[in-house]
C-alpha cells in the first residue's frame, strides 16, 4: 500500500493564500444555493462546554456540488483576551469524497472570521438596502473588521462608526481601518451612537447565554439592517419585537440553541440565508423595514471556502507534507 500524505496548513500558511473577500462571499453564495435547493448534508453541531459561555463544537458538512466533505473542531473562549490569546481558535480537516480519505488539516483561525463577514455580506445583499452607505460596527474585535470589509464589497460604504468597550482596541481598529479603506472611520463614545447613524449595523461582542443586551427599540432606524454575529446579545427584547424580518443561517440549529437557552426573547425567523439565496423567501420588500440576520456559524461555510484554500496552497507550495 502507498503511503499516504497530507498537506498541514498553519494559520500563516492559510493566510499567505490571500483567498480575496470577494471570492469568500460567492463560494458562500454557491453553497448557500446548495443549502436552499436540499442539496448539502450538515449535522447539528454537537460541543463540549468546559467553562461558562464558552464552547469546543464539532461541525461536519458535506457540499456535493463543491466536491468538499469535512470537519471542523473549532473553540470560542471570551476570557481569551485576559491571556493575550485569540477567541476563537481550531483546526479544520478536508476528507476525499471518494475514498474518505483526509487530505489536508489547516487552521481555521482565518477562514473562520473570513467567512462569518462574508455570510454576514451575504444576508445584507437580500435583506439591507442596496444604497446602504453608512455601518456601525459594535465591537472592534476580528468580526468587526471583517465584517466591514465583507460589507465593504457588496455596499457603496462612505462612512463606518466604530465603537468598543476598550478604548486602545477602538483606536487600533479605526487606524487600521483607515488604513485599509479609503472611506471616513469614525470612533464614538456610546454604542448608540454607532447605530442611530448607520444603514448597517454588526454586533460582534461574545455569544453569551444570559447577555445585558445594549441596542434598545428606536436605535436601528427604518429601513435598515442589522447583523447579529453575537446572536442576539447586544440586542433587547424590544429592539428585536421591532425587526420586521428576522434572518437566520439555519432553522435547527437556531431552534436548537433556543432550546438550551439562547434567544430567549428573539422572534423565530421567517427565513433561513439558503432560502434567500435560492429564492424561496423573499427578503427585504420596502425601503422602511427593519432586518436583521443571527448567522449562527454553519460548518457549511467552511466546507465552502476550504478547498479552495488547499487548492491555491499546494499550488503556490505553501504547507508542510506529512504522513498520515
Amino acid at each position: 500500500m502507498s503511503e499516504h500524505k497530507i498537506l498541514y496548513l498553519s494559520r500563516a500558511d492559510v493566510e499567505s493564500v490571500n483567498l480575496p473577500m470577494q471570492a469568500i462571499i460567492e463560494y458562500l453564495e454557491k453553497a448557500f444555493m446548495e443549502k436552499g435547493n436540499g442539496k448539502i448534508e450538515m449535522p447539528p453541531k454537537p460541543g463540549i462546554h468546559t467553562m461558562p459561555d464558552a464552547f469546543i463544537h464539532a461541525m461536519p458538512a458535506y457540499i456535493p456540488a463543491m466536491h468538499s466533505a469535512g470537519i471542523k473542531w473549532v473553540s470560542g473562549y471570551p476570557e481569551n483576551f485576559k491571556r493575550g490569546l485569540p477567541y476563537i481558535s481550531g483546526l479544520l480537516i478536508l476528507n476525499d469524497a471518494e475514498t474518505g480519505l483526509p487530505y489536508t488539516v489547516m487552521d481555521c483561525t482565518w477562514i473562520t472570521a473570513m467567512r462569518t463577514g462574508a455570510a454576514s455580506a451575504l444576508s445584507a445583499k437580500y435583506l439591507a438596502r442596496p444604497a446602504s452607505e453608512t455601518v456601525g460596527i459594535l465591537a472592534c474585535g476580528v468580526q468587526g473588521r471583517t465584517n466591514l470589509e465583507a460589507l465593504a464589497c457588496l455596499f457603496p460604504i462612505k462612512r463606518a462608526y466604530a465603537y468598543d468597550v476598550i478604548p486602545e482596541v477602538q483606536e487600533k481598529f479605526i487606524a487600521d481601518m483607515m488604513r485599509k479603506f479609503n472611506f471616513e472611520i469614525v470612533g464614538v463614545k456610546a454604542p448608540r451612537q454607532a447605530v442611530v447613524e448607520s444603514d448597517l449595523v454588526v454586533t460582534s461582542g461574545p455569544i453569551l447565554k444570559h447577555p445585558t443586551p445594549t441596542i434598545e427599540k428606536d436605535w436601528l432606524k427604518p429601513g435598515a439592517y442589522g447583523s447579529a454575529v453575537d446572536f442576539d446579545s447586544y440586542w433587547s427584547g424590544e429592539a428585536l419585537a421591532q425587526m420586521d424580518r428576522i434572518s437566520t443561517d439555519d432553522h435547527a440549529q437556531f431552534q436548537y440553541y433556543k432550546s438550551v437557552g439562547y434567544f430567549q426573547q428573539t422572534p423565530n425567523p421567517y427565513a433561513d440565508l439558503g432560502e434567500l439565496v435560492a429564492g424561496l423567501k423573499p427578503g427585504r420588500t420596502n425601503e422602511e423595514q427593519r432586518t436583521l440576520a443571527i448567522n449562527l456559524g454553519l460548518a457549511m461555510d467552511d466546507m465552502a471556502v476550504a478547498p479552495e484554500i488547499y487548492r491555491r496552497a499546494k499550488e503556490n507550495g505553501l504547507g508542510t507534507w506529512l504522513s498520515l
